[in-house]
């Protein structure tokens, strides 16, 4: 799955939010601090890490790739 940036970055929640993969910015913010999300294969907890092209997420079993 790729997920094509608007602008030079995009926050981890933000992009689980429009993907559709969590239902609310709250249960976005849950998962992601209890280590369910990963960066470029390191798990990641902070709720605005900002993805920018090239990074990877994994994340309820779906590896998306952030493109331009």
């Amino acid at each position: 799955m790729e997920f094509k940036l608007k602008s030079e970055f995009v926050e981890l929640d933000n992009m689980l939010k429009i993907l559709e993969l969590v239902e609310s910015g709250a249960q976005a913010k849950q998962q992601i601090q209890a280590g369910l999300a990963r960066v470029n294969g390191e798990v990641e907890s902070r709720v605005r890490r900002k993805l920018r092209q090239g990074d990877c997420v994994e994340f309820s079993g779906k590896k998306i790739d952030v493109v331009v």
